[in-house]
């Protein structure tokens, strides 16, 4: 179908369209003290991979996808033996966890507080580890304080992050609950389990 009509028929037993003046855009007039916004700050985040063959060991308690388990056997020194040990090499068999693939954050600082531009940066770094196929949403930390007087454990805990140490866990959840207003600094292994990854996409709602 052509919309502009170019030619005309002057057959008289014909009906024809009668062509009509185009419609010219007009420019808007400046307006005045407009000024272009900044582009939005970002947090500073510095993150890096885990791959399974650096075999990081993990203590404490991790969820299963996060690690794979494996049972070694080691050699006791000579000082160790006794006497159900004696007769023949002396070993024991005991359970490690290495780390999976995984992305770790080592440091993250906002230009501005409470504005939720860390959560922005931790849900931007979770999509990604999602769609990362040896990752599969796999992103851990390690809580330490800068300085004396902060933490970032919190800040982590309220967006889904969880200790390998359950009784840090506790700590945290009891301090929120009687709405301790200086969480004392938490320090140790925090991973984001794979249950609160998407409570964390939708629109950074805290735990």
């Amino acid at each position: 179908m052509i919309n502009n009509i170019t030619t005309m028929d002057t057959r008289p037993q014909m009906a024809v369209a009668k062509p009509t003046a185009s419609i010219q855009s007009m420019g808007m007039p400046p307006i005045l003290g407009f000024k272009t916004p900044l582009l939005k700050q970002k947090a500073d985040i510095r993150v890096k991979k885990i791959k399974r063959g650096d075999n990081i060991i993990i203590p404490g308690i991790i969820d299963d996808d996060y690690v794979d388990i494996v049972e070694e056997t080691i050699k006791l020194q000579d000082g160790n033996e006794n006497f159900f040990t004696s007769s023949g090499t002396p070993v024991i068999k005991h359970k490690r966890q290495y780390l999976k693939n995984c992305y770790i954050i080592d440091y993250i600082q906002s230009p501005k507080q409470r504005c939720g531009l860390g959560t922005e940066a931790i849900k931007s770094l979770a999509e990604k580890a999602m769609f990362d196929p040896k990752a599969q949403g796999r992103i851990v930390t390690f809580s330490s304080p800068m300085i004396k007087e902060s933490s970032p454990a919190l800040f982590f805990y309220k967006l889904g992050f969880r200790f390998t140490s359950p009784q840090a866990n506790d700590y945290m959840e009891e301090c929120l609950r009687k709405k301790v207003p200086d969480i004392p600094p938490q320090t140790g292994m925090m991973f984001l389990p794979r249950n609160r990854i998407h409570k964390l996409l939708r629109y950074g709602e805290l735990f």
